[in-house]
């Protein structure tokens, strides 16, 4: 891949999986044994990216300690989000304050990901620079959720995504992101979905969509599950 750094956003409290995540940082949670934490940094190694950053805040002493004791032959930094907690947007941009690059691969570490999503993030990264698009997301179709509940983000049609009544496509955890988006904001905490609006309004937001079976741990019931069925 062009891309070098990859970001995981690990500093949310996982507040839908109380009351596990009052002494544990979702990140950390296993399945089969494996942390998700781990099996985004496993995927992010086969991508072939050199470098990652993620970010911490709720119990991030215990991600501290997990980095070390694993000790993952990849560059990885640690940065706080600081004295409060910054969300999505205000995460990346902290993050990516002192990086001299300009594109980057972001996950969300609630996903399971596995070796399968290799083929869509590499065609997702071809389609984003050919084009010469500033965000496209990794999408699925919500039918190829573990988690029927869930309901979907946007709508796609042409790689484009918006919003409307009907939403049929998740968002994976997964997305390309140039820095030039983040040129005109003037606040330090923010949602990424902020500049997901802003881009939908003028027709540019681009998805890309994955045919994995999406396994996402989005509370405690679906953990519960997964426990059992994964």
């Amino acid at each position: 891949m062009k891309i070098k750094t990859a970001l995981i956003l690990c500093a949310g409290f996982g507040k839908r999986l109380n009351p596990i995540t009052l002494e544990k940082p979702k990140p950390l949670l296993t399945l089969n044994n494996i942390t998700l934490l781990e099996n985004t940094i496993n995927l992010i190694k086969e991508l072939g990216i050199k470098k990652i950053v993620l970010n911490t805040f709720h119990l991030k002493d215990q991600i501290k300690v997990f980095l070390k004791e694993k000790n993952f032959d990849i560059s990885i930094d640690i940065i706080d989000d600081g004295e409060q907690i910054l969300d999505t947007g205000g995460g990346i941009m902290n993050m990516i304050s002192s990086l001299e690059e300009k594109n980057f691969l972001i996950f969300n570490s609630d996903t399971i990901w596995n070796s399968n999503y290799q083929d869509s993030i590499k065609q997702m990264e071809i389609f984003y620079q050919n084009n010469k698009v500033k965000n496209v997301l990794l999408v699925v179709n919500k039918q190829l959720s573990f988690d029927q509940t869930l309901k979907g983000d946007f709508k796609l049609d042409m790689n484009k995504l918006s919003k409307n009544t009907n939403n049929q496509y998740i968002y994976t955890g997964c997305q390309i992101f140039s820095r030039d988006l983040l040129n005109s904001i003037n606040k330090k905490v923010f949602s990424i979905i902020e500049i997901w609006n802003e881009l939908i309004n003028k027709n540019i937001l681009f998805g890309f969509e994955s045919k994995n079976k999406f396994y996402h741990v989005s509370n405690l019931e679906v953990y519960n599950k997964l426990l059992k069925n994964y």
